[in-house]
């Protein structure tokens, strides 16, 4: 799927901004990536609409979405293989999630967003407030 051209040429993961789990995972990912290849962007904004215009308001809040540089959109389980080889050393599991089906990543994924507000109350305040401000440091 084509979603809109990333401005910086630099990859962009969108996440939920209301989500305490999402928020934290998306930080422990930044905190990965020294190499400052992700960009965050909260699916809640306008620019989260430009980057997925095929996307409803929806389908934008299902899951998470990684938009390459050039534009290509892979969301869900799906975003994870592409993303985990813009991280330093993230090759042999990027190739570990392409080697299992496609399937089994797919509900791997589902399980944990389809858990996230169950999750989500178990990280600590402090840990919140922290990966607020590493997403904000990066944003």
């Amino acid at each position: 799927m084509a979603g809109g051209r990333v401005a910086s040429g630099r990859a962009v993961i969108l996440y939920d901004a209301d989500c305490g789990f999402c928020k934290w995972s998306l930080a422990k990912l930044l905190a990965w990536d020294r190499g400052r290849q992700l960009r965050p962007v909260a699916l809640q904004s306008a620019e989260a609409s430009a980057l997925l215009p095929e996307m409803d308001e929806e389908q934008r809040m299902a899951s998470s979405h990684l938009v390459s540089g050039g534009g290509e959109v892979r969301s869900g389980g799906a975003a994870a293989a592409p993303m985990l080889r813009l991280l330093p050393g993230g090759g042999p599991l990027a190739a570990l999630a392409d080697a299992v089906p496609s399937g089994l990543v797919e509900r791997g994924y589902r399980l944990v967003a389809g858990n996230r507000d169950r999750i989500g109350p178990l990280i600590g305040s402090e840990a919140r407030v922290r990966a607020e401000r590493r997403i904000s440091e990066r944003s």
